[in-house]
């Protein structure tokens, strides 16, 4: 069984899986991660493994105590790949997107891939059907373009994320939502369209933590699976280890 760790800054995924079957996710505080790991090894024995990936640095004691309670992997472009990285420059390429393409492998493999990440940061990741991985783009994620609004400019307001009801705003504040969320579906909609002008079979995934909040709001097909990244991430840990 292995244990896989997604760490954001403020919040961190925990995964436990059985071979490629996920048994139990759950998110915590980054702050208490140590303890909420040390729970789950206490309740899941049988882990024997583990890989963390982090958006940011590994505090060298934390990760020590992690080594103690568990052997484990920290995703790094060192890794290796079951596909081919056509990406220019590798070295600086976010090992989020890795693990996306790895999991596009494992679920979708010979087709020609979109996978959008929406998080913090909206990723766009392609990999085609020969499982080559080509790259793709980065934008602003959606609190991050209502935070924009407000430290950029005088007078508008911060807001909370809010789908919006109609597309003509007749208030400040259902102006700013309808420019963030509709301008934001526009910019996913546009991307995929382009995609399918040159790969007409593109299957396009949906994931990261805004991805309920987004495909309700979507018009094209698309499979949403808010879990692709840890999928993706237990492939890798499977793929180094054999």
């Amino acid at each position: 069984m292995n244990l896989i760790m997604d760490i954001g800054n403020t919040a961190t995924k925990l995964a436990v899986f059985q071979s490629d079957k996920m048994i139990q996710v759950q998110t915590v505080a980054t702050t208490n991660m140590l303890a909420e790991v040390e729970a789950l090894l206490k309740k899941f024995s049988r882990v024997k493994h583990g890989l963390l990936s982090s958006v940011k640095m590994i505090d060298n004691l934390e990760f020590e105590r992690l080594q103690n309670l568990l052997p484990i992997k920290i995703l790094d472009v060192s890794f290796q790949l079951p596909f081919k990285n056509a990406y220019d420059t590798p070295q600086t390429l976010g090992v989020d997107r890795l693990a996306l393409m790895a999991a596009a492998v494992l679920q979708y493999s010979k087709r020609n891939v979109l996978v959008i990440d929406a998080g913090s940061c909206v990723t766009y990741d392609f990999m085609d059907s020969n499982q080559n991985y080509l790259g793709g783009a980065i934008s602003p994620g959606v609190e991050m373009r209502y935070k924009a609004l407000e430290t950029f400019t005088s007078n508008l307001p911060l807001l909370q994320k809010t789908a919006p009801n109609q597309r003509i705003g007749s208030s400040t504040e259902a102006s700013i939502h309808s420019g963030v969320i509709y301008g934001l579906l526009h910019e996913m909609e546009g991307t995929i369209k382009e995609y399918q002008n040159k790969y007409p079979d593109l299957t396009v995934i949906l994931t990261g933590g805004d991805t309920d909040f987004l495909c309700k709001q979507f018009k094209i097909s698309i499979f949403a699976n808010s879990n692709f990244l840890l999928e993706g991430l237990n492939f890798l840990l499977e793929f180094n280890s054999n």
